[in-house]
């Protein structure tokens, strides 16, 4: 891979081009906000400037609604023999393409997966031993799928290969349901006294940690992978409120070793824990 052109030059398309020029990839930078794209070139993420020939691939680091008109008008251009991008929602993604008439065979979805709310700072090192989901469909071209796999592999990720369907399953589970329980729980301590609050410790704000993100942003991803967040929160809910009658049942009882149903719970809290791996940890 000789060049490779980043459309959106923020905090994602900015680490993209870090990473990719450390193997010494060509990058260029373009965006809709022109101080952007020089504030990315500022920091060694690429040119500023358009490419002055067809680029291997272009990276769409954009906002997932700007994801279909955007590769659009770059596949008219012809900006880059293959395209992807880094959206985290993928069926309504490849829904938006085919309307908006684009050439399938040279996309690969995809979405790097960094964690948190995000880094301040674009970072070289961002993606490195994370996983990078890949989603490509069966109009999916040879081409387009060994360029994405070389870009993920550039930056220092780990492909994930997902349909898109798969894909916004695995990350309704992983990612998006519990994004919305961990606003739910740290919305409850609103109307928590100020004596309860006081006494919240390192568990609670582990929990909690990914409630602190910009809600305006997390409501668009959850909307756009509506259907499967609520099956996880349907499933979550059953749950929760069989172990509620549970425990009511234990308190009426004076049951002091614990219900079945809490115990077996934590036990797979604990299984499902250690299935976590860390960041750099291969897969077995």
């Amino acid at each position: 891979m000789r060049s490779v052109v980043i459309v959106g030059a923020g905090v994602i398309g900015r680490s993209v081009g870090l990473a990719l020029r450390r193997h010494g990839v060509t990058t260029y930078l373009t965006d809709t906000d022109p101080e952007a794209a020089l504030a990315g070139e500022r920091c060694g993420a690429g040119f500023a400037a358009p490419p002055p020939r067809q680029a291997d691939i272009a990276v769409l680091a954009v906002p997932p609604d700007q994801v279909a008109p955007v590769l659009a008008e770059h596949q008219k251009l012809g900006t880059a023999r293959c395209y992807t991008d880094v959206s985290g929602v993928k069926v309504r993604l490849y829904r938006e393409v085919r309307a908006h008439g684009c050439d399938l065979t040279s996309l690969v979805g995809g979405a790097p997966v960094v964690g948190g709310g995000g880094p301040v700072q674009p970072r070289a090192d961002l993606f490195d031993g994370r996983p990078w989901a890949l989603t490509p469909t069966e109009s999916t071209g040879n081409l387009a799928l060994n360029c994405a796999l070389e870009l993920v592999a550039l930056c220092g990720a780990v492909s994930v290969l997902l349909d898109p369907e798969t894909h916004d399953r695995a990350v309704a589970l992983v990612s998006h349901a519990p994004h919305l329980v961990a606003s739910l729980v740290a919305a409850r301590l609103l109307g928590g006294d100020e004596s309860a609050v006081r006494l919240a410790g390192q568990d609670l704000r582990d929990v909690t940690r990914t409630a602190d993100a910009n809600p305006e942003r997390w409501a668009r991803i959850l909307t756009a992978n509506a259907g499967p967040v609520a099956d996880q929160l349907d499933d979550w809910a059953a749950e929760a409120q069989a172990m509620a009658r549970e425990l009511r049942d234990a308190a009426r009882s004076g049951d002091t070793d614990g219900p079945v149903r809490l115990r077996e719970t934590l036990r797979f809290g604990v299984a499902g824990r250690a299935r976590i791996r860390e960041p750099h940890t291969p897969s077995p």
